[in-house]
């Protein structure tokens, strides 16, 4: 039986969106705890104690109401050229930041 083209056309987009679905994966609890720990240390180190400010702007849900998640996404991913923000992308997965920007944007994280 020869596979219809159809289905040959369609095997690229089913494992691109499996692959997708899979990166974006939020994390589990254990992990987590290891980004709440990373964003109250390392975040904290530039962004401020209370995510208030500091060197780098407030993260704080006010400051970052009405900002596209795409960019607050691709901001953590790839830094800011130019400035003391570091590009994540090497240390965190898709998941990891699409979850920290989420908790940010909600103010849901442990100051």
């Amino acid at each position: 039986m020869k596979p219809s083209i159809i289905g040959l056309a369609m095997a690229p987009l089913l494992l691109f969106f499996c692959a997708s679905a899979a990166a974006l994966t939020p994390p589990d609890a254990p992990r987590r705890a290891q980004l709440e720990h990373l964003l109250a240390q390392d975040c904290g180190a530039c962004h401020g104690l209370h995510l208030t400010g500091g060197l780098g702007p407030a993260l704080t849900a006010q400051a970052l109401a009405g900002k596209p998640r795409a960019s607050l996404i691709a901001t953590v991913t790839q830094g800011r050229p130019g400035t003391a923000m570091p590009a994540w992308e090497a240390l965190l997965s898709e998941g990891d930041i699409a979850w920290l920007v989420d908790i940010l944007v909600q103010g849901n994280h442990a100051p």
